[in-house]
């Protein structure tokens, strides 16, 4: 059986077109211009393309969205890429570092990183810390620390005492209240991450292991 390079899926917002990452690009056009032929739709419909990680260049991108359009009932309104852009594989990179900082930031000190950092120290109210991946706080946290500064919603804030006046995670602010500080600050060492429902959540250290499994690199342990 021939294998099939375009697949279509009805969603309630339109058409997902799947596109095969693999074959010639020549055969996916040749397909994709006899199911945009098929006809048989009312309407107008949005449809999403999604490429896998085939890299097209302009001129193919262009093609393969006007052979949608050849059709008055179809509209590209999305298309997706797994392939990464050289700005996105340095960005990642950057937030795979990570620095360490021994001291204590002061008041009106800004820390930034690209990636993760470790700090060895207190922060200081109005001492703040910015950083593409993740904090850890081997002190006091008393300032301002917003982690996943480009939009990593995956990163974490860890600290051995919160009481910070404002934590962010990606696009998440929380302004903590003395009664929140209270409430968290329940065990040795905690966390703030964005949970399943957007918002910022805080649970003990050790429970990362199942919120942000990825975070563990070494083997090991239970």
């Amino acid at each position: 059986m021939k294998k099939q390079l375009v697949n279509m899926k009805g969603t309630k917002d339109g058409f997902i077109l799947r596109l095969d990452d693999q074959c010639a690009y020549i055969d996916l056009v040749e397909e994709l211009q006899g199911k945009v032929s098929e006809g048989g739709i009312d309407g107008k419909v949005d449809v999403q393309l999604h490429l896998g990680y085939r890299y097209c260049s302009d001129e193919q991108l262009k093609e393969l969205v006007e052979i949608v359009q050849q059709s008055e009932q179809l509209s590209v309104s999305k298309v997706q890429s797994d392939v990464l852009t050289v700005q996105e594989s340095n960005q990642r990179i950057l937030e795979s570092q990570q620095d360490t900082y021994v001291g204590v930031v002061r008041s009106g000190q800004i820390l930034r990183a690209p990636g993760d950092i470790i700090i060895v120290g207190n922060i200081n109210p109005n001492g703040r810390v910015e950083a593409g991946g993740n904090v850890y706080v081997l002190g006091k946290l008393k300032g301002i620390v917003h982690a996943g500064v480009q939009g990593n919603k995956e990163a974490i804030i860890a600290a051995s005492r919160f009481e910070a006046t404002h934590i962010m995670i990606a696009d998440q602010v929380e302004v903590m209240s003395d009664e929140h500080v209270k409430k968290v600050n329940r065990t040795e060492m905690i966390c703030a991450f964005i949970g399943n429902d957007g918002r910022i959540m805080y649970d003990q250290i050790h429970t990362l292991k199942n919120i942000r499994p990825f975070l563990i690199a070494s083997k090991g342990g239970s």
